[in-house]
């Protein structure tokens, strides 16, 4: 009977030196993305330096690298609050941040990665600043007056960041505020309906005193014009009673001047039939009527 050869022995010491070596040697290195810096922790501990974006050489087992976002942030918070007047605000504000990348491994250390920052510091600071600058304000005040708002809602949250940034002893740059907007105001269902009602009724004024400036308007033109038709018949008038004085002044002046034009201003107005009497000086007056039944 033949015997079964034996199979070789298989030494598993070379895969197991090879899966060590590939993971020392995976672990020896690290690329942190773009818009990140590395923030090296040696069994725990931060380090101060922070990895710029790129290819980084590290300590295989012992350092491990958190990449901490630097780029523009977005940040959205809700916050109920009441207005001066007492009327509840529900205020939504949006807010752009980012972290210095020189300081994020201290950042990091004291407070965390980016969510922790958004989380425990931003939408905290948002909310506070939201509700002590609406306390300042009619609800009015707070549509009529937005821009003002937004400008005294971003110094208040400034302020509150700079202040809990000291607290926890970090430079106030570590957290830089771009900018903050107010995308919503939403007030309650009454006062929105108030609102519309007194708009409603400040345009009808704002119609009634258009027709009535019109009105106003059409009358003083008419009146206007109605003077300037009697200004321009008087002047009309006037000139002719001074052309018409001015005739007769003339003409007085000629029948003075010439006696012989009064005859013929009154052989001109004679209407053929003879007088019965007549005279003048030198003109002999006689009944003409009797000179002819004598005849």
């Amino acid at each position: 009977m033949e015997v079964p050869k034996q199979l070789p022995k298989i030494n598993i010491l070379y895969p197991v030196l090879f899966v060590i070596f590939f993971l020392f040697v995976t672990s020896g290195f690290v690329i942190v993305d773009s818009g990140k810096v590395g923030v090296v922790r040696t069994f725990g501990a931060v380090q101060p330096n922070a990895l710029k974006e790129g290819f980084h050489l590290k300590k295989p087992f012992m350092d491990k690298v958190e990449q901490v976002e630097v780029r523009l942030q977005k940040a959205n918070a809700k916050a109920a609050s009441a207005s001066k007047d007492l009327q509840t605000v529900r205020t939504q504000v949006t807010l752009q941040y980012s972290l210095t990348g020189e300081i994020a491994p201290i950042t990091y250390q004291k407070i965390g990665k980016n969510d922790a920052v958004s989380a425990t510091l931003i939408e905290p600071a948002i909310q506070e600043s939201v509700k002590a600058i609406t306390a300042k304000y009619t609800a009015e005040q707070l549509v009529t007056k937005r821009a003002e708002v937004k400008v005294a809602i971003q110094d208040a949250i400034n302020k509150f960041i700079d202040v809990t940034l000291k607290e926890k002893g970090l430079p106030i740059n570590a957290i830089r505020i771009a900018n903050v907007a107010i995308t919503d105001f939403d007030f309650s269902e009454d006062f929105n309906k108030a609102i519309e009602l007194k708009v409603k009724a400040e345009q009808e004024a704002l119609q009634a005193s258009n027709e009535k400036i019109r009105r106003v308007t059409q009358a003083e033109a008419s009146n206007e014009e109605r003077k300037l038709a009697a200004d321009a018949e008087a002047y009309q008038i006037e000139k002719a009673s001074i052309a018409r004085a001015q005739a007769i002044e003339r003409e007085a002046k000629a029948l003075k001047n010439n006696p012989e034009l009064i005859q013929l201003r009154l052989a001109e107005q004679w209407d053929g039939q003879l007088p019965k009497f007549s005279g003048g000086s030198g003109i002999p007056l006689f009944n003409l009527d009797s000179l002819l039944k004598d005849k």
